[in-house]
């Protein structure tokens, strides 16, 4: 009986919070206001999109209002394409970020098309002019140009995440007396776990076909069909990850360094918590993992004009990636200052089990503002993959504590 309640329960809610969080934009178009030489206000419909074929058929349908397309690096790959030419043919202007004619001969001048509905709504050469919204717009670079090699700014956090994470768990054996020999092992072991298992778990969870349709793809960073490109992971999973990095440290554990388990993942659920909080911050400069749609007014609205066409129209939303972070950062604060200054460092696995209790449930509640992750299979009561996989762990949580009161070190 207590069981039906629960599922009714957790049902009733998801549908309550899905109501509450979601807003529906149906022609998929944000609005916004040219401001030309801080004077002259221009009332714009802005569209968005990283779909060629959207792009293309956008062009078809007819308006009436001024039209402000922001384009991108996915867009301007059509730049010599009839596509561009029939917008062109079509009224539309090739505007640079200063809503001035763009270079033709330089596709990453192209900022924007702009089409007023009547002359008087033009945007002269040479006026000033900027977009101004309710809502935010996130629309940054991929990352940095190093000569032939540009450095995208996901993976910049990537570096970061294991960069101060080994410099974190360097202070941690220091303070532990833990010889500085077993830090490299840890490193390795723990990016093997991470990636591999990330890489695992999205497909596994979210995208299992790929294993029919592109099997070198689950393991390395290209796609063979319908081409052959080098595309990096694109797609990562924190419950894969969690799973191997668990697998990985056992191992760490009793072949390398020879501690109990709960030694180690109390302190690597420390760096954890920081690490994932650049995966976040990764996944905003990418635009990807967004939140669903938002009411433009809200002080959370973001647009993502990168977003991927998967997640629906282009329109403002809440930005999850940062919620998530913000709770990761705050995780980590709490379990360095547990660490510092109490003695719970002593009772093997306390911390690791608070970790875990946190770390998913700061995961579950955010699900509730996310856009679904690939094809969700697995669904419970109205909840989605992710908050499904996430409970399982945060029991775990729960037991691991309970289990590490019989489990306490000598000070």
């Amino acid at each position: 009986m207590n069981n039906i309640l629960l599922r009714i329960y957790l049902f009733v809610f998801a549908l309550f919070a899905q109501g509450l969080f979601s807003q529906n934009h149906t022609d998929g178009l944000s609005d916004g206001t040219l401001i030309v030489n801080k004077e002259k206000k221009i009332p714009v419909k802005i569209f968005a999109t990283t779909s060629g074929r959207d792009f293309g058929s956008f062009a078809q349908k007819p308006q009436n209002s001024n039209i402000l397309i922001i384009l991108n690096s996915s867009i301007n790959e059509y730049a010599s394409t009839p596509v561009f030419e029939e917008y062109k043919i079509k009224g539309y202007k090739l505007l640079n970020k200063k809503f001035q004619p763009a270079d033709t001969s330089n596709p990453k001048d192209y900022k924007y098309f702009y089409k007023p509905l009547n002359p008087q709504n033009d945007i002269e050469e040479g006026a000033k002019a900027e977009l101004e919204t309710p809502y935010k717009i996130w629309d940054p670079s991929v990352g940095f140009k190093l000569g032939p090699i540009t450095l995208h700014f996901y993976s910049l956090m990537f570096v970061f995440a294991f960069g101060f994470g080994y410099i974190l768990m360097k202070r941690i054996f220091k303070i532990d007396g833990v010889d500085q020999k077993y830090l490299d092992p840890l490193f390795t072991w723990t990016l093997i776990g991470t990636i591999l298992g990330a890489r695992l778990g999205h497909v596994i969870f979210y995208q299992p076909e790929l294993f029919k349709q592109d099997f070198w793809s689950v393991f390395l960073p290209i796609q063979t069909k319908p081409e052959f490109k080098f595309t990096g992971f694109s797609g990562l999973a924190s419950h894969g990850a969690t799973i191997a990095l668990i697998l990985t440290t056992l191992y760490y554990s009793y072949k390398i360094i020879k501690k109990n388990p709960f030694w180690v993942y109390d302190r690597l659920g420390i760096v954890v918590a920081l690490g994932g909080a650049f995966v976040r911050m990764g996944n905003f400069f990418n635009s990807e993992i967004i939140g669903k749609q938002v009411d433009p007014n809200s002080p959370f609205a973001i647009l993502f004009p990168q977003q991927s066409s998967e997640y629906g129209i282009t329109v403002p939303r809440y930005p999850s990636q940062l919620f998530e972070a913000i709770g990761y950062v705050l995780l980590f604060i709490l379990l360095w200052y547990l660490y510092r200054k109490t003695d719970k460092k002593y009772q093997q696995g306390w911390l690791f089990g608070l970790f875990f209790i946190i770390l998913w449930a700061i995961r579950f509640f955010v699900e509730f503002l996310k856009e679904p992750q690939g094809d969700e299979f697995i669904q419970f009561a109205g909840l989605n993959t992710g908050q499904v996989l996430s409970i399982p762990f945060m029991l775990a949580g729960f037991a691991i504590m309970l289990y590490s009161k019989k489990n306490k070190l000598e000070k």
